[in-house]
């Protein structure tokens, strides 16, 4: 069968991407907003791999400092505010506490790395750093006695597989052909084209690309070798990150990051509005195709460190949703895995006269905009426009990063119906598309389940591609923190399975 539903199935694409990941997506959206052809294929679901189950972070990387990554961090920091930017809706501003811990590292060296971090980016939106009286703030309250000092500075939240499916959305209204569900099971150059063959559901399907761009992730090994026939080992280094969720800790709205004695940080958020997040570890995970799934040890590592900063400590029974996700990093031979470098690394295979391959290796969410980028100056092919995403905002997006609170006033005078609670929700997972979902008036009707209805579950699988109730419940949305048994099976069937 064709992949092109116009224009003939014989001309090739300017690109084909293999993985719809966040980096695969991103520069599907780049390439297809710059005029190119484009062709996207993703075995599972987009965003279903390392994108939805990271710490959820727009953020620098503080702890990067000290590993000499200035340009890593510097570049994470520009982006942070171009980011929040061109997707107010899904990323909004998160001041951390960061206490000073009693024979760690030193107060003074904490505040010189916060006052690189305030103004190595060209911080412009976002509030600086500040000194905190831990003992006298309602900030030091939830910590156990002992912490005084105390440090807050500004990172930012994203909704992390939504960012994914936003550049995927936006891809394809840009023209680009987006195949969740299809893995590539051969690709071959024949001269200045590549020969790819994919299957789905539907069958089996060919086309050809000028380009190819391996944007696998955790698999980018498995593509070289099995699709692409390559006998050369990659350079891939798999971490493993897990975190834990809670009932919410405290009442407040700030992040807390808490130096441990083994160097390694973890962060505390507030999640899902009724919820904390705690994470992340740090493990190698060697084997991609074995699912990554917290271990006892990491269980008992997250309770612990959390522990030694609060003053309610930590209990495993309290958790109550764990998740795990690997980090396709590059391999750059670092001892730990904490200390791995977390920066993109872009390798171009392109003999002379057959068409280029390019494969991805690394990267962090924040940064994916900046590897796009690279990686379109990487395969040098002829754009009708130059670089573009840094001023374009994402589906939903367009509104200012500080305009939150008027565009939920304005939702609520047309959906007097909706609960305050439910527009939020709305807001922040869809932005100015919210409007697309109810009708002006319109009662929502019973719920299937939490505040779920039929008219959001008809845009999902409508607009962004949702095929299954674990689409819904954990990558669209986090509604599956609040789903009982019997809502999820109502949702099953719905879904057709």
């Amino acid at each position: 069968m064709s992949l092109r539903a116009s224009s003939s199935p014989a001309e090739p694409y300017d690109l084909a991407v293999i993985g719809g990941g966040i980096n695969g997506a991103g520069i599907a959206r780049d390439a297809a907003g710059r005029g190119l052809s484009v062709v996207l294929f993703e075995k599972g679901d987009l965003g279903g791999g390392t994108s939805a189950n990271s710490t959820k972070l727009i953020h620098g990387g503080l702890r990067y400092l000290e590993h000499y990554e200035f340009r890593l961090v510097r570049e994470a920091l520009i982006e942070r505010e171009t980011l929040l930017g061109i997707a107010p809706h899904i990323i909004w501003p998160l001041r951390f506490v960061l206490p000073h811990h009693q024979g760690l590292r030193p107060a003074w060296l904490l505040r010189l790395g916060l006052f690189l971090y305030d103004h190595l980016g060209g911080r412009k939106l976002l509030p600086a750093t500040k000194r905190i009286d831990l003992a006298r703030s309602p900030l030091g309250v939830p910590l156990s006695p002992g912490h005084r000092i105390g440090f807050e500075y500004s990172d930012c939240w994203v909704e992390d597989s939504r960012l994914v499916l936003l550049n995927a959305k936006d891809a394809a209204e840009r023209g680009a052909a987006i195949h969740p569900r299809m893995a590539v099971t051969a690709a071959r150059r024949e001269g200045a084209l590549w020969h790819i063959t994919a299957e789905g559901r539907d069958g089996t399907a060919e086309c050809h690309a000028r380009a190819l761009v391996n944007a696998a992730g955790p698999w980018v090994g498995a593509v070289q070798g099995l699709v692409m026939g390559s006998n050369q080992p990659a350079r891939l280094r798999l971490v493993k990150g897990s975190h834990i969720v809670l009932p919410r800790l405290y009442d407040h709205d700030r992040a807390y990051i808490f130096q441990n004695a083994d160097g390694r940080i973890i962060f505390a958020i507030p999640y899902e509005r009724d919820f904390t997040l705690i994470g992340t570890t740090d493990e190698d995970h060697p084997n991609p195709e074995e699912a990554p799934q917290i271990s006892e040890g990491e269980i008992t590592y997250l309770c612990t460190a959390a522990s030694g900063y609060f003053r309610t400590p930590i209990k495993r029974e309290d958790i109550v949703w764990t998740y795990s996700g690997l980090r396709p990093l590059y391999d750059d031979g670092a001892s730990k895995a904490q200390e791995a470098t977390r920066d993109y690394v872009l390798k171009l295979d392109a003999p002379t006269g057959q068409a280029p391959l390019l494969t991805i290796f690394g990267g962090k969410i924040t940064t994916y905009r900046k590897l796009a980028e690279a990686a379109l100056a990487e395969l040098r092919l002829k754009p009708e426009k130059a670089g573009w995403t840094a001023r374009a905002p994402l589906p939903g997006g367009d509104f200012a990063p500080d305009g939150f609170p008027a565009l939920l006033a304005a939702f609520q005078r047309d959906f007097p119906l909706l609960p305050e609670v439910l527009c939020t929700r709305l807001l922040r997972a869809y932005g100015t598309r919210a409007w697309r979902i109810f009708t002006p008036g319109q009662d929502p009707g019973p719920a299937i389940g939490a505040d779920l209805h039929a008219a959001e579950l008809a845009y999902l699988r409508q607009e962004e591609w949702a095929e299954s109730a674990e689409d819904v419940l954990w990558r669209r949305s986090k509604l599956g923190l609040r789903f009982d048994a019997g809502a999820r099976d109502r949702l099953a069937r719905l879904m057709g399975g």
